[in-house]
């Protein structure tokens, strides 16, 4: 049974008092979900031997599925995207435009929308909560992106390099991301439990 995520649970009271209300306030998340990515991005360091730069924007993905849940968290990945194709610069590194999305890196955007929709299901169903299955969402977020990611990035450099040039240097990063992540999700939960919230609804 799905549980409220954690902006449900820290959202104020008067934000969700009405339809209206909701429906504004469900709008504010899904952009700020695409702010915050586009500023991750802005976290990109090149590699010299892959067309994919290490970037900030996975943590980001992860966190705003698992904080917004699974539609507000997909809605906000695929405002990101849309906000990219529209010639914004938030793409790595302040790219930006169609040629983005069709080449090398394309893939790994489109995986951030079904990640965060996975790991925003998992959140629903209180995985967020405890550092183990927090753990275990994250890691199947990046699984994700990588299946999205280095299958599109196989057309680009062959099947057999894809994972060498896409996947396999960035492992020590997202190891050091679900560090965190299972630090920051079960932390804010502690937090919202000692002040009393944590059990509300916004949908």
């Amino acid at each position: 049974m799905a549980s409220v995520v954690l902006v449900d649970a820290a959202v104020p009271r008067p934000w969700r008092a009405t339809t209206a209300a909701r429906l504004a306030t469900n709008i504010v998340l899904i952009v700020a979900g695409s702010v915050l990515t586009a500023l991750a991005a802005r976290i990109a360091i090149p590699l010299p031997f892959s067309p994919v730069p290490i970037t900030g924007q996975t943590f980001a993905v992860l966190l705003v599925g698992a904080a917004l849940g699974s539609r507000r968290g997909a809605a906000s990945m695929a405002l990101y995207v849309a906000e990219g194709l529209a010639g914004l610069p938030v793409f790595a590194g302040g790219t930006a435009g169609p040629s983005v999305l069709l080449g090398p890196t394309g893939g790994y955007l489109i995986g951030f929308i079904a990640a965060a929709f996975v790991t925003g299901w998992l959140a629903e169903r209180g995985w967020d909560r405890r550092p183990l299955t927090t753990a275990l969402a994250m890691v199947l977020g990046n699984v994700v992106i990588y299946l999205f990611g280095v299958s599109w990035l196989s057309v680009f450099v062959g099947v057999a390099k894809a994972p060498l040039l896409g996947m396999i240097p960035f492992l020590p990063g997202d190891l050091l991301k679900i560090v965190l992540a299972t630090i920051a999700l079960p932390g804010a939960w502690w937090i919202l439990r000692r002040t009393g919230l944590g059990e509300t609804t916004l949908r």
